[in-house]
């Protein structure tokens, strides 16, 4: 009877790591996932103007089709001013059903 119990245990914790495990994801880090409306507040103080996918610089082309955004699609892009004068591009992805957004300056380099 013990050794049931015990065998039915073991069973159970194997069976609890493995989940946790299974449930983890892996994304790229430079991508951040549109969860909240407080970012809107933050974007709406900077001023957005849309631009075409096939006229973005190569330089921003280049770091979208890089091994860490390959598996996203862009669906639009923005040129955002900020307050303090500086641009970047704001790019909309989607994988699957999910969508995030990438932040790439004119040179290529992704911004936090």
């Amino acid at each position: 009877m013990k050794s049931i119990i015990l065998t039915a245990a073991a069973i159970l914790a194997i069976t609890g790591i493995s989940t946790v495990k299974a449930s983890e994801t892996k994304t790229p880090l430079a991508i951040t996932v549109k969860m909240d409306s407080a970012m809107k507040v933050q974007q709406d103080s900077s001023q957005k103007v849309p631009v075409k996918l096939e006229e973005l610089p190569a330089p921003v082309t280049t770091t979208l089709k890089a091994d860490a955004y390959k598996d996203w699609a862009a669906t639009d892009a923005f040129l955002v001013t900020a307050a303090d004068k500086s641009q970047y591009f704001l790019i909309n992805v989607k994988k699957g059903t999910e969508k995030a957004f990438i932040k790439i300056n004119k040179d290529g380099v992704v911004v936090q």
